[in-house]
């Protein structure tokens, strides 16, 4: 045993010395075992409210190879910025409470460095449409409060419909790592799998946004985009007016066209059991109503509406406030708009989840299935008011329009983007992905804030200098603890032979 370890001897102390080396040249910065981190901010100004985000990610890692997280979100009191056109200073005074909350959620010595963005979607567009002058005035407000506070203030801008469409799929597909992923042997790599389509219905417009090889025939809905050394052709449309609110606004105002203008309406969407008064002004006031509006009307004038809770004659006025009659194209989703047909994985955000969760929650139908999914609207279409608040109390305010909303949501999916039996299981209805909620906000950030890479990534190991160097120790002293092991079997050796050669 003791000549094994004579041999053994050199050869350990050799790769003692190795390992030394090795130690010392592993660079000394940036040991620390939790990275410093950077900070972003992106105030997603909507139809209906505005929300703000706080995105994380490792200083040391730019270029996409860090993941960027949610920090935290805010959502600012009143409705969206464009709800207060006309009244100065009331638009950026609705951001004080979440940019309050930015700086008290963020490091103080980090907030020179953070980036905050303010995006504009629907609501702004349609102002910018009645008005620019109001809309440019609101955009001005609002920036000035945001560099106000002790931000990289990066602008405010109103986002066209393409634009939120595609930063919506960026997300989706950030999010499920598509694009890149970290591998458990320590290498970014690129999963070589499809992306998912978008589907994103917010209050005033919805988006639809997905990669396809067919050809896009109207060029206004192409957009190319290079990731991480992959080019992707995308189809993305926005249809304004087509969001949740402005949608069921229209859906009323078509109603009382068709039946009038009388003081009294029947809307066979609302519960039998359901009545409600609503003035002209608030319906007829909208760019999106304006083809309902009579040649006069007084718009303080109040207007009862009554619910019959008729499910054919729902699903009839819904469908008359689409256009499906003609196609410019070779085909068309709908309002003359060219679509190619919806292909592969596709997830469901937004106003899309609430819905489809809404129908699930009251009904006990997954509603993963066309047939389902009517099946679901149904009963919903069927349900009091009273039934409903059985089952969904916390909803009291929003339970008149879930008829409405769910038959707007069959025919926009089915009859207008064309899913069917094979396509519409493969959606995927979500709020929030690995804790970071689904929207436009996080592909904008990381677009802007050049967290995107266009070409591909390297391959990078995935253990840190510290981690490194615990390793290496870890080695020497295991290398230490053989070699004193040989060391002490020689010279025990050496011992025993000197105390037999004594004897004899």
């Amino acid at each position: 045993m003791a000549q094994r370890c004579a041999h053994l001897v050199p050869v350990a102390l050799l790769m003692f010395g190795l390992a030394g080396i090795l130690l010392l040249t592993i660079p000394t910065e940036d040991v620390r075992e939790e990275p410093e981190l950077r900070y972003g901010i992106v105030l997603d100004a909507g139809s209906s409210h505005t929300s703000l985000y706080i995105y994380k990610w490792p200083a040391n890692k730019q270029n996409g190879t860090a993941v960027v997280t949610q920090h935290s979100k805010c959502h600012a009191e009143g409705e969206g910025i464009a709800s207060y056109a006309g009244q100065p200073g009331a638009a950026g005074q609705s951001l004080e409470a979440c940019l309050d909350h930015a700086v008290k959620s963020i490091p103080k010595d980090k907030h020179q460095l953070t980036p905050v963005y303010l995006g504009a979607t629907a609501g702004m567009r349609l102002l910018h449409l009645s008005s620019p002058e109001l809309s440019a005035q609101i955009l001005k407000e609002v920036g000035q409060k945001i560099q106000s506070y002790p931000f990289d203030y990066r602008g405010a801008a109103i986002l066209s419909g393409k634009e939120e469409g595609a930063y919506g799929w960026v997300t989706v597909n950030y999010l499920s790592e598509n694009f890149i992923k970290y591998g458990f042997e320590g290498h970014w790599f690129s999963p070589s799998r499809p992306t998912v389509g978008a589907l994103d219905l917010g209050g005033a417009s919805t988006q639809i946004t997905f990669a396809t090889q067919e050809k896009i025939e109207d060029r206004d809905d192409l957009m190319k985009l290079r990731l991480y050394g992959h080019e992707y052709t995308l189809y993305t449309h926005s249809f304004l007016c087509y969001g949740k609110d402005q949608f069921l606004m229209r859906l009323l105002a078509h109603i009382m066209k068709s039946q009038g203008y009388p003081q009294s309406v029947t809307h066979p969407c609302y519960p039998a059991d359901h009545s409600r008064t609503v003035t002209l002004s608030s319906i007829l006031d909208s760019p999106c109503t304006v083809k309902y509006k009579p040649s006069s009307y007084d718009p303080h004038a109040s207007v009862t509406v009554h619910g019959s809770g008729h499910y054919e004659y729902c699903l009839g006025n819904v469908s008359e406030v689409f256009s499906f009659n003609s196609c410019p194209f070779s085909q068309c989703s709908f309002d003359k708009v060219f679509q190619p047909n919806v292909t592969g994985g596709f997830m469901a955000f937004s106003a899309f989840f609430y819905v489809h969760s809404f129908l699930q929650q009251v009904t006990g139908i997954t509603a993963s299935s066309p047939s389902e999914l009517e099946d679901a609207t149904k009963k919903v279409c069927s349900m009091s008011f009273t039934q409903m608040m059985l089952l969904a109390p916390e909803q009291k305010s929003r339970l008149h329009y879930y008829c409405a909303a769910s038959v707007f949501l069959n025919t926009l999916m089915l009859r207008g983007y064309g899913f069917n039996d094979t396509t519409f299981p493969q959606i995927s209805f979500q709020k929030k992905v690995a804790d970071t909620m689904v929207g436009w906000a996080l592909g904008y950030m990381l677009s802007l804030s050049n967290l995107l890479p266009a070409e591909r990534l390297e391959l990078r190991k995935a253990l840190t200098p510290g981690v490194w160097r615990s390793l290496i120790f870890l080695f020497v002293m295991l290398l230490a603890a053989v070699l004193f092991f040989c060391l002490f079997r020689v010279y025990n050796g050496r011992n025993k032979k000197r105390g037999s050669e004594s004897t004899i």
